[in-house]
Parts: structure tokens; C-alpha cells; sequence
């Protein structure tokens, strides 16, 4: 596929870096958003890229092997038994949203002989349409967490509730950010808090402003499903 105008995947992406802090990962979230313009944001200076669905980054690793550089982070909900093939595939996954997965993953990524870095997908708020710990299932769970040494327990995500305000979104980050201190804070021997993976392109500015690590953005770089 040919793009008819480069220049503006790479003036969104360029706007977008010169205003984040040095300490701040931009995500490229490329569902459905063609290999083509991938492309132009890797010669853009991206060179972490976000999928949602196994079968789809399967496919674009296939056509971008040209380029090794690429880390590849699983962003999207991981069903259990699609847990094997994102070992294979992801460096990054951060939707580990139970025990169960995660023990899963532990047990599948030794024989694979990969240890990849996960967050820990939590929910401050009630949201039937997320997953993730709240806070008490968090710690209840940490001390079984820190016994998987397959997996390299890098911090927290979070995706706040549809329709808050800002002021409310801004609350879920920093709270997300103080959950993330407090667990830091205790003696772990394989889990890390020195990620935080929140924000998209709606809200990415609040996540910064709380402390965010890494930011998700897909809409605000490359538009509905491309452009």
C-alpha cells in the first residue's frame, strides 16, 4: 500500500514527542492501521508499536522483519489460550489481568525460554466493560506474583472509565501512580513498579501529569483506522 500523505503520520508523531517528557515511551497503537504506515512511523523515530489481536500482529511481523529493532507490546485483553503464541510474539504484554494469567504465562514462557515484561492491568474504579485487580484482589495476589520468575513484573496499567471528567481521570492516574509507590515500597524479589502504562490519546496529557511511564496512542497519530 502506498500512503498519499507520509508527511502527516510524521508531523502527528513529531508533535507529539517534542511535547512529552524525555522519561515518557510513546506506544504506537496500530490496529488496523496498515503496515504502510507503520513503516513511516519507524522512519519516524518510533520504535515501539501496540497490537490489540494476536492473528493481526502475527501477519505485520511477518512483513516487517526488515525491521529487528521493533519492540512489540500486546495492549488488548489476552484470553488464556492465546497466552503461548503472545510469548512468542510480544516482548511487552500489558493486559495481565489475573492470577490465573499470569500464571500461565509463567508456566508456558519457561520452556519458550522468554521473560517478558508485563504490567499488572488494574481497575481503581468499577467498569463492567474492563478487567484487571482492584486494589484489594492486587494485594492480596502480590505475594503469589512475586514467585513467578518467568515474568519480569515491570508495573501497573490502567484504562479509566468511559465518560469521566478530567478532574476524575486525572484522579484514577494518580491514584494508579500511588497504588504503584506503595507497592514499591515492600520488599518483592521479582516485582518492579518503575512502569506505569496509562493513558491514550483522549487522556494522555492527564497520565503524564501523574506520573505515566508509557503512553498508548493510536487515534491521535494515525486517525480512525488509518487515514
Amino acid at each position: 500500500m502506498t500512503l498519499s500523505h507520509p508527511s502527516i503520520y510524521r508531523d502527528r508523531i513529531a508533535t507529539i514527542q517534542q511535547g512529552l517528557p524525555p522519561a515518557v515511551k510513546l506506544i504506537a497503537v496500530t490496529k488496523q492501521v496498515p503496515v504502510a504506515a507503520m513503516r513511516v512511523a519507524y522512519a519516524a523515530g518510533v520504535r515501539d508499536f501496540g497490537e490489540s489481536r494476536i492473528q493481526e500482529a502475527e501477519a505485520k511481523q511477518a512483513e516487517l522483519q526488515d525491521l529487528p529493532d521493533i519492540t512489540w507490546h500486546l495492549i488488548g485483553r489476552l484470553q488464556s489460550n492465546k497466552a503461548q503464541k503472545a510469548l512468542e510474539l510480544f516482548q511487552w504484554i500489558h493486559s495481565v489481568d489475573c492470577l490465573k494469567l499470569a500464571q500461565r504465562l509463567d508456566r508456558l514462557a519457561e520452556p519458550l525460554l522468554v521473560k517478558p515484561q508485563v504490567c499488572l492491568q488494574v481497575k481503581l474504579l468499577p467498569d463492567p466493560n474492563k478487567t484487571g485487580w482492584t486494589v484489594d484482589e492486587l494485594w492480596s495476589d502480590l505475594p503469589q506474583l512475586d514467585l513467578y520468575h518467568n515474568l519480569k513484573i515491570q508495573g501497573l496499567m490502567t484504562i479509566p472509565p468511559l465518560g469521566l471528567s478530567e478532574s476524575d481521570t486525572l484522579t484514577v492516574f494518580q491514584q494508579t501512580q500511588e497504588l504503584a509507590e506503595k507497592i514499591r515500597q515492600q520488599s518483592w524479589a521479582n516485582i518492579q513498579m518503575a512502569q506505569l502504562s496509562m493513558g491514550m490519546s483522549n487522556d494522555y496529557r492527564l497520565a503524564v501529569q501523574a506520573g505515566a511511564t508509557m503512553i498508548r496512542l493510536g487515534t491521535i497519530l494515525f486517525g480512525e483506522r488509518g487515514i
